[in-house]
């Protein structure tokens, strides 16, 4: 990476991107379309839009910038699949979690130096970080870009077979 700015500065910008689509296709749907399935059988909507912000909450402490504010998701979408609990956050939980788990997230960015990006990602070792320094949290934004960019695909797919 070189701490160059302009690579983080594209970056960040593919994040906004994909996250502003996710954004906005996610605040559009009604409560019933959330509980379309990706496939027949499979993840509804709101369990990946669930998982993802489990996912994003989950960076705020691995890039160092504060604790978890949903740190409940985890059970719900992550360690467990959909439809395997009753109690899982609603529709309005999940909304209201995105947006308040993404804000900070984003605020969070804006505040990291280009020097700030090449340090390592607070679940890599001292140790293991100097063996390897591509560990860093540079390569958490981009890793998990491509995780939203991928889900986001997922649900635009099930969405539009469920609407032709």
């Amino acid at each position: 990476m070189g701490n160059d700015p302009s690579c983080v500065a594209l970056a960040l910008k593919a994040w906004k991107t994909q996250f502003d689509r996710a954004d906005k296709l996610f605040g559009s749907l009604s409560s019933e379309e959330v509980l379309r399935e990706i496939a027949p059988g499979r993840n509804r909507v709101l369990y990946l839009w669930g998982h993802l912000t489990a996912v994003h909450d989950a960076m705020l402490p691995l890039l160092g910038l504060r604790e978890r504010l949903h740190p409940e998701f985890d059970v719900a979408f992550i360690s467990n699949p959909d439809r395997s609990r009753a109690d899982i956050p609603s529709h309005e939980q999940v909304r209201g979690a995105w947006s308040v788990v993404n804000t900070e997230l984003w605020n969070g960015f804006d505040k990291m130096s280009s020097n700030d990006w090449a340090l390592r990602h607070s679940a890599v070792s001292e140790e293991d970080f100097a063996k390897d320094p591509s560990r860093n949290r540079f390569a958490v934004l981009l890793s998990r870009t491509n995780h939203l960019s991928y889900h986001l695909g997922q649900a635009v797919l099930a969405l539009k077979s469920d609407r032709t």
